[in-house]
């Protein structure tokens, strides 16, 4: 763990407001409606304390910066929010880009929420500067991987490219269904166009298909032409990693896009809280908020429970992690040390596979659930 001192003093520009940070994919190659929703559930959040009188009186500030799925773009990001006065980070949806923050939060000595991003390895060493509120990915994954076992799905084909972050996913998913007699082919989809991906599949028999892959390229050609094959009628196409959860999938897809399971972080039943939020959210963004709309309304609403509690030095704020017992829109937010987790974890956030019902694209239905 670093433990240096904080980058804070001088710096500050304006001592009538409580800065947090944000670090939010905005344009491309970053997942945009990922953006979106997160800064929407950040924004509606920081409105909510400031109608609630602020932190102390002072109004809360959302500095934000587009990270564009840019590791180095995220790290320089991290540097100059430092340089600005937040008193802590949240956001972040890209795993290897919240893993490039986490790195240098900790190195500053600067608290970091991450929202969104599920690595387990969110840090090389163990750290008090970061905590998470999405479960880790082999938490998710391994549930996912169930899922696929219950569902007779021994033969699994993944459809992957180049990241740490699928990596993981396809070595999470080998290391589960192996034992349970389940096989995992990887098929690169950078080497692979859709129509050879088919034929590998019909060749090896598969009877799933895993989009370990960006969207909506390559991820919607895949669908498509594993939809078209006569061949594969029967085989079920998932994306555990939540493709098909923004609105645009839907969109892009037509019929298509339905029965896709994916996980979701979400419980089958709101609290009152989460289902005022909702409210509040699907108007701001004209269309159903997703989780991860969600995860940035309790990003906000955990850090100003801490603010509120114990100020904003950032030892203060990183020593109160173990400490947080926060009301969210998804349940109550406690933090601890998960086993196997460099940061400070929500463990677990209510986790289910879901799927887009064919006849009612708008409507998920609930398949598996932790």
């Amino acid at each position: 763990m670093n433990t240096p001192p904080s980058p804070r003093g001088a710096e500050r520009s304006d001592e009538t407001t409580v800065r947090i940070g944000a670090l939010v994919p905005l344009t491309r190659p970053g997942w945009v409606e990922a953006g979106r929703h997160l800064l929407a559930g950040l924004e509606l959040a920081v409105g909510d304390v400031n109608d609630a009188g602020g932190i102390g009186g002072r109004p809360l500030e959302l500095v934000i910066r587009d990270t564009a799925a840019d590791p180095q773009r995220a790290a320089a990001a991290v540097d100059e929010l430092a340089r600005l006065g937040v008193v802590a980070l949240a956001g972040e949806y890209h795993s290897v880009v919240a893993r490039a923050a986490a790195a240098r939060a900790d190195a500053l000595g600067l608290p970091f929420l991450c929202s969104s991003a599920v690595l387990d390895a969110l840090t090389d060493e163990p750290t008090e500067w970061v905590a998470r509120l999405a479960p880790a990915q082999s938490h998710g994954w391994k549930l996912y991987a169930d899922f696929l076992l219950d569902a007779g799905h021994r033969r699994v084909a993944v459809a992957t490219e180049p990241s740490a972050y699928w990596a993981s996913g396809t070595r999470i998913l080998r290391g589960h269904l192996a034992p349970r007699g389940g096989t995992v082919l990887e098929l690169d989809a950078r080497a692979l166009d859709p129509t050879a991906v088919c034929e590998r599949l019909v060749d090896n028999r598969a009877t799933a298909l895993l989009l370990l892959v960006g969207a909506p390229e390559p991820a919607v050609s895949l669908v498509r032409s594993v939809r078209g094959d006569r061949r594969l009628a029967s085989i079920m196409i998932g994306a555990p990693a939540g493709q098909p959860e923004f609105a645009v999938w839907p969109t892009l897809l037509g019929d298509d896009g339905g029965a896709i399971p994916f996980l979701r972080y979400l419980p089958e039943r709101l609290s009152p809280l989460g289902v005022r939020v909702g409210a509040a959210l699907r108007e701001r963004l004209a269309e159903a908020p997703s989780f991860v709309a969600f995860e940035g309304y309790d990003t906000v609403a955990v850090l100003t429970d801490m603010l509120r509690s114990h100020g904003s030095d950032p030892a203060g704020l990183a020593g109160a992690w173990p400490r947080v017992a926060v009301e969210g829109t998804r349940g109550l937010i406690r933090f601890s040390r998960a086993p196997g987790i460099s940061v400070w974890q929500w463990a677990w956030p209510p986790t289910q596979v879901v799927d887009r019902d064919p006849a009612r694209p708008d409507r998920f239905r609930v398949l598996h659930a932790a």
